[in-house]
Parts: structure tokens; sequence; C-alpha cells
């Protein structure tokens, strides 16, 4: 018998009990089996699970639980190393500098990219088992997430940039440029299967052709999403940028003045809403001051919202609830969409920000649940039904980061199959034969914020 046999079969019999207690142990078998043959012949690799048995009960729970985390360990065999240590989101200065560091090792824009593209998906293993482990709460998932996303974006900004000024024989950018996070990137919201909405911005340096700094921005932009895009080891970060003014039909990249003239001009009630969750967190920090300094009368009018106003964000609101709940879906079980879901928790706490956010210091942020704590505190809404939306709004926002680490890929409806309904419940802390309770818990706590909602957002 090799050594290698000797210390799987040592293993074996821990590492079979261990599946076995998890929603799908043949999966974990087979996630084992694929990763000792990847990692076998590395000195550490079984000496470490032997040796280590923290390390190995987490593998083990995490393979025959989650295929998001299974993926991500295929795609990452090192990151078995992560399991022995502290799984909770690394700060975004520490990320952005080891992802720059990486990148400026490398000889081409291409492989820098990469370079960072595997930094984080080594980060999303790190968040992802935390969460799956029930070591890290699901706000502080949203925070990691995000500030992941931040310093990926700030790292891939400056090689693009580099990339482009090379292109064409520039020494000096001919603009200043930011990258604004919008939807729920901007409110700290993220969740494992998310795309970074995003605003881009740029301001030309003195002297500089319109012209010619506007085609350079537009360039650093593409060069952002199609690097971030590429099909690779890791999940691809799809920037989206499709909330800009004018939509998909117009510019990518827009100057701080057009952004003045545009929202002066044509700003509506539902753009300040869309603006609430507006934070320029990447690129130069002038730039990103100066463009939040814009929009911060826009999305907290100092008369607050009149009673047109009001009524057409109801309006909106309405039409959303009718025509955007997919065909066939269950608008009792359908996570963001549904009734007591994401959507009307975020949007009646977004309401009380645009009539109150001018008097009312504390409703001035991105975030759902600092919004809610502020206008409890300002007496806008009870304690009572302040802490139903919040207990609603956490409840539906684990299940939704707990369907995608069940299934690898996300999705917005309580699953229907046993298998993967076992495996929420199991990352949810329920035990694996009381998927019942834990549908019933969903829906006891979302009926009980769809009575604030309907109280608070639509009378």
């Amino acid at each position: 018998m090799s050594r290698t046999a000797n210390i799987q079969r040592a293993l074996l019999p821990a590492m079979l009990q261990w599946f076995a207690e998890c929603p799908d142990p043949d999966a974990g078998l087979f996630g084992f089996r694929r990763l000792s043959e990847a990692l076998g012949s590395t000195p550490w690799y079984l000496s470490t699970l032997r040796d280590e048995g923290e390390v190995a009960e987490r593998l083990a729970h995490l393979l025959a639980t989650s295929r998001y985390c299974t993926d991500l360990l295929e795609r990452e065999p090192q990151g078995v190393r992560l399991l022995g240590g502290d799984l909770q989101p690394l700060a975004v200065d520490a990320l952005t500098e080891e992802m720059l560091a990486t990148a400026g090792r490398q000889d081409d824009p291409e492989r820098a990219v990469r370079a960072i593209r595997a930094v984080r998906r080594r980060e999303l293993l790190r968040i992802a088992a935390g969460d799956v482990l029930g070591l890290t709460d699901v706000a502080d998932v949203g925070f990691g997430l995000t500030r992941l996303t931040d310093a990926t974006l700030e790292a891939t900004l400056a090689v693009a940039g580099e990339a482009v000024r090379q292109q064409r024989g520039l020494d000096a950018a001919p603009t200043r440029m930011a990258v604004v996070a919008m939807g729920r990137y901007g409110g700290f919201e993220l969740a494992y299967g998310s795309d970074a909405d995003v605003l881009f911005v740029h301001d030309p340096e003195e002297g500089v052709e319109p012209h010619v700094a506007a085609s350079y921005a537009k360039a650093v932009a593409e060069e952002v999403r199609r690097a971030l895009a590429l099909p690779g080891g890791d999940p691809p970060l799809l920037v989206d940028a499709d909330l800009r003014p004018e939509g998909k039909q117009g510019p990518l990249v827009r100057t701080l003045d057009s952004y003045a003239a545009y929202y002066a001009k044509w700003s509506k009630v539902w753009e300040a809403q869309a603006l609430l969750r507006a934070d320029a967190v990447v690129g130069d920090p002038g730039l990103r001051r100066r463009f939040t300094e814009l929009i911060d009368p826009l999305r907290y009018p100092a008369a607050g919202l009149s009673d047109d106003d009001i009524l057409e964000v109801r309006r909106i609101k309405a039409r959303v609830d009718r025509e955007r709940l997919p065909r066939g879906a269950d608008p009792a079980l359908h996570l963001k969409l549904g009734r007591g879901g994401l959507a009307d928790i975020e949007w009646t706490v977004q309401l009380l920000q645009l009539r109150h956010g001018a008097e009312v210091p504390g409703l001035r942020t991105t975030q759902t649940l600092a919004a809610l704590r502020a206008a409890t505190e300002a007496g806008l809404i009870s304690g009572d039904d302040a802490d139903l939306l919040s207990t609603a709004w956490r409840t539906v926002s684990r299940v939704r980061n707990a369907v995608t680490l069940a299934r690898g890929k996300p999705g917005d409806q309580m699953p229907r199959t046993s298998r993967e309904r076992r495996a929420v419940a199991g990352i949810l802390g329920f035990p694996l034969d009381q998927t019942d309770a834990m549908v019933n818990d969903y829906l006891r706590v979302t009926r009980h914020a769809r009575t604030v909602v309907e109280r608070v957002f639509w009378q």
C-alpha cells in the first residue's frame, strides 16, 4: 500500500460519515474523488486532512452541500488550504493591493486580468465557505462580495487604462475616470450570482480635446467589461451599464458635466430612486466626490416628493409587480418579486428615503437596513414594523444566497426539488428532514412583511 492509499484508508471512514450527514452525500464523495485526483500527489493535501480534522470536516460539509463551493474548489484546489483559517471576508484595501501587485507581475494585460480574477476566485471561495458553514452573517456576505467587486474593478480599471495608453502611445491618461456602483452593488447587497451594475463617468484633463478624452474613456470602459466577462477558470464578472441615462441607447461613458446637464433637464422620479443606490467607489477620488455632490440633491430632494411623484412611484411598482414576475412563478415563493420579497421591502424603504432624505441625515445611505434603522429612529416607521421588514429582508437574502450556493447557479425561486431544498435547509440551519418547516417559516416572515408594505408603501 502506498503512503497516499494508507492516508486515504484512514480518512475515508470519517469523511463518509460527514458526507452522510449532509444533503447530497454522493456529490460529496464524487467531489472528494476529483479533488484527490487533482491534489493527491501534492505533499500537503492528504496530510493536512489527516492532521487537521477541522479542515477535513469543513471540506466534507462543503462538497456534500454546495455545488457552488465544489465548482470553486475544483477550479481552485489550493483553496483547501483556506479552510483551516479565518473565513471572514478580507478588507478592500488588502484585496486591491494584492490584485494590483499580482497584475503588475504579468507581462501583458490579459494575463494581468486573469491574475486579478484568480484572486477574486479565491476570495469568492472564502466568502461562500464561511456562508455555507454558518460563520458569516448575511449582511457581511453582501459587504464582502461588494468590497471584492470594488477591488476587482479598481485593479482592472488600472490594467485597462495602461493597456489603452500603450495602444495609443499616450504617456498619461487624457481624462480622469470613476466607476459608480448601482443597484444591489451600490447597496452593499450583492449576491453570488449578481452582475455589477455601474455607471462610468470621466472628466477630461485641462487642455484635452473632448473627443480624445471621450474616445479614451470609452475604450477603457469597454476593455474593463470585456476582460472581466471572458470565459475562464473562475465565475466571470458581468459589468452591466444599462442603468445609465438613456439606457442602452445612451453613451457608455459620460462626462460629469454631461450627467449634470442630463439630470437638470430630463431626470424623472424613477431615476432619482435609482440614484439612491449610487455609490461612487472606484477610480479617481476627486471625481467620485464631485459625482456624489451632483446627485445628492436629486435623490434627497429638499422639498421631498410631490403627491404626483409619490403616485408615480406607486404606479411603477404596481407595473413591476404585474409584469416582471416570470410566467409560472409562485408569487408567494419568488424571492425577489414575490409578496414580502426583496422588491417589496426595498421599494418601501426607498420611498421613505425620497420623501424624507433631505431632513433626516441617516436616510442618506445606499444600504437598505441602515436606512430602515434611520427611519425608525426618526419616527417614520414603528419599531415593530421595522423589525418585521428587517427580518424578512435578512431571511429572503439568506434564502437567495443559499439557493445559489446549493445549485451552483443563481435563482430567484424557492427550489422545487427535494435535494435542492434539503441543501438550502442545511445552509440555513434547518434539519435536513424539515424542509417544510423552512418553507413555512419563509412564508410566515414574508407574509408579515407584506402587511407592513401594504400599510407603509401603499397608503
